[in-house]
């Protein structure tokens, strides 16, 4: 099977990247209202209750599927499922994931492997110190 796609998720990507802060920082940034705007592209506050519906400022519906505070967020995002991860990587250090499934092909794939990555330099502009 291709780098990629799994039996039962299709096509996926995910992208990582250590940041020098502690998670209660990270978190607090990813599940508030700018950090949520920054990589899923709400409009407003996203909502913590599983099975709550949102939208994005472009249109795409969605519907939260997990909120673990400090932890993790999992969204479907049009006909794709989003999660948003942290995990420790030592003291005051955290590991973000994004990780995207359910793609339709490898070149969208390819495309959203770029979209994460702009993402995720996005996040670490805002968050560490220039």
């Amino acid at each position: 099977m291709p780098t990629g796609l799994t039996r039962d998720a299709g096509w996926q990507i995910g992208v990582s990247r250590t940041l020098p802060l502690p998670a209660a920082t990270v978190w607090d940034f990813l599940a508030g209202e700018r950090g949520a705007a920054l990589w899923l592209g709400t409009a407003g506050p996203l909502p913590t209750e599983r099975g709550a519906p949102y939208r994005t400022a472009d249109g795409i519906a969605g519907e939260v599927r997990g909120y673990r505070i400090g932890d993790r967020i999992r969204v479907t995002h049009g006909d794709t499922t989003i999660q948003v991860a942290l995990s420790p990587a030592g003291a005051d250090r955290t590991t973000v994931t994004f990780h995207e499934e359910r793609l339709p092909d490898a070149a969208a794939r390819e495309r959203r492997r770029a979209h994460w990555q702009r993402v995720m330099d996005e996040v670490a502009a805002e968050l560490l110190p220039h």
